[in-house]
């Protein structure tokens, strides 16, 4: 299992295989492997993948909008291997940093929650808030409906 991490930059889904899903905790860095962009039609998709990269139940874990904190656009931020934004979502919020690492097969990145008035190092909505702002289920009920 794996946490998709996405966001919409110019008409696509630009996307994060994110293993241990995202942090509120500014001390921890976690790996985010780029996979290819979605389109925007799969923003809002939930239920069973049968076959291929991604295999399993999906849902939408987390949803909301951001603002480039960069200069520039976030394609030129991510271009450039290092973009911040600001997230505005209903379980992650505040600043947060996709920093290009090297090594691995597909290009690695660490997202990383920056230190401001969002962080906090004791709430792990991962674990706390497993369920779809969009249907209320968890991976798990999704996959025994699917």
């Amino acid at each position: 299992m794996h946490y998709d991490f996405r966001l919409e930059v110019e008409g696509v889904l630009a996307s994060w295989a994110v293993p241990k899903g995202p942090s509120t905790d500014p001390r921890e860095k976690r790996l985010a492997v780029q996979v290819g962009d979605h389109s925007l039609e799969y923003a809002d998709f939930e239920g069973v993948h049968e076959r291929g990269y991604g295999a399993g139940a999906v849902i939408v874990w987390d949803n909301g909008t951001y603002d480039v904190l960069s200069d520039g656009s976030m394609r030129a931020a991510l271009d450039a291997g290092h973009a911040s934004f600001w997230l505005h979502g209903h379980k992650l919020r505040g600043g947060y940093t996709l920093q290009r690492t090297r090594g691995g097969q597909k290009p690695q990145w660490l997202l990383i929650k920056r230190r401001d008035e969002e962080a906090d190092a004791r709430r792990s909505p991962v674990t706390t808030e497993p369920e779809s702002v969009v249907s209320g289920l968890t991976v798990e009920q999704m996959g025994e409906r699917g």
